[in-house]
């Protein structure tokens, strides 16, 4: 799963960056002279799987991943490119986004307006991420109203639909309705889907507070629920946290402690990217590997299928399943189906949180 790293200048993005990620990069972006794109991966902690190690003995084990990606901020971009610039392939690439909004003070790091207005520049984002679609969808109104005159009377009907799909989402955008709270039919979401929407992403606001401050919540900042309606919220202070995470694991756990800091900041956005984005993660058991994978919840077993290898899917046979809890009560897979835990599932059983799944495919 991609998340790129959002948010205006100033506003701590960087900072958050080597939150999560444990990482060293110099975060000068606040001066405004980043111009680097950094990654890091996450692992997604998940205390089943060290269980279930020790049950399986297996040679690996491995856990979901998160891939952060933090871009420059748009001061670093020449002002033709902005947000839908060069770096728009990686925004339409990714999952989610983590949007950072500045509501920390510091008078070393001056706010570009002048003023720290969390509210404001939370709406400012999701204003540019808007901008960006209606220009893209604009043109491609453009571009489809001069292929219906060009296209063949069969196929103009096509042309049509797919016209009329843009005209629906452009309009939905100017009232204010990001792509992914519109209603679209199955077809007119397929047509649309070229187009990687940056509005049908799903966002995460990470308010970046001051020390002890993080308390804020996006309903006292003066929005409407139009505005926040769909948006996960996590309250950090990012340089606490990036502090914290150069510390060895013991020494960070003492001061988070006595801060009274409760979980890490890695903890908290993990959490709320998997509450907003909906995920689930199944797993997978034997004595090569045990392994957790993120899926949307309810995915259909045959799709799940699919992310571990897409000749799963078109071998898709059925797929042995025992929800974790039954199987820590039993103790092994052999006993979960004796005792009529392990059950045999078809096509379309939607998957769940902690199920270990085997999947019986023709290869």
């Amino acid at each position: 799963m991609d998340t790129v790293i959002i948010g205006l200048p100033q506003s701590g993005k960087t900072t958050l960056f080597n939150a999560l990620t444990l990482g060293k990069s110099d975060a000068s972006g606040a001066s405004g002279s980043a111009t680097e794109m950094h990654m890091g991966v996450v692992k997604v902690p998940d205390p089943r799987l060290d269980k279930l190690a020790d049950i399986f003995h297996p040679r690996k084990k491995v856990n979901a991943e998160i891939r952060y990606i933090d871009l420059p901020g748009p001061e670093s971009m020449a002002k033709s490119q902005g947000i839908s610039g060069k770096y728009r392939n990686i925004l339409q690439s990714a999952t989610a986004f983590l949007l950072v909004v500045r509501a920390f003070t510091n008078d070393a790091v001056p706010h570009p307006t002048g003023e720290v207005n969390p509210g404001q520049d939370l709406e400012t984002m999701l204003n540019e991420l808007t901008f960006a679609d209606l220009e893209m969808l604009e043109r491609a109104s453009a571009r489809l109203a001069d292929q219906v005159n060009k296209t063949k009377p069969a196929e103009r009907p096509a042309v049509v639909r797919h016209k009329e799909a843009v005209e629906k989402a452009r309009l939905g955008l100017e009232q204010g309705v990001p792509a992914r709270l519109q209603s679209f039919t199955d077809s007119e979401r397929a047509m649309l889907a070229n187009y990687q929407l940056l509005t049908d992403k799903q966002i995460i606001a990470v308010f970046n507070t001051d020390e002890g401050a993080e308390d804020i919540c996006m309903d006292r900042l003066g929005l409407g629920e139009d505005v926040l309606r769909g948006v996960g919220e996590v309250c950090i202070s990012a340089r606490i946290e990036a502090e914290l995470g150069m510390m060895d694991e013991e020494e960070a756990a003492e001061f988070r402690a006595d801060l009274e800091l409760g979980d890490a900041a890695t903890d908290q956005v993990i959490n709320a990217s998997y509450d907003t984005l909906g995920l689930v993660s199944f797993l997978t058991v034997g004595d090569d590997e045990v392994r957790a994978w993120s899926v949307p919840g309810g995915m259909p077993a045959v799709d799940a299928a699919g992310v571990i290898h897409t000749d799963f899917t078109r071998g898709f046979i059925r797929a042995e399943v025992i929800a974790y809890e039954d199987f820590s009560a039993c103790g092994s897979i052999a006993q979960g189906r004796k005792e009529g835990l392990l059950r045999s599932e078809g096509k379309t059983y939607p998957v769940r949180d902690g199920d270990i799944i085997n999947f019986l495919v023709n290869t």
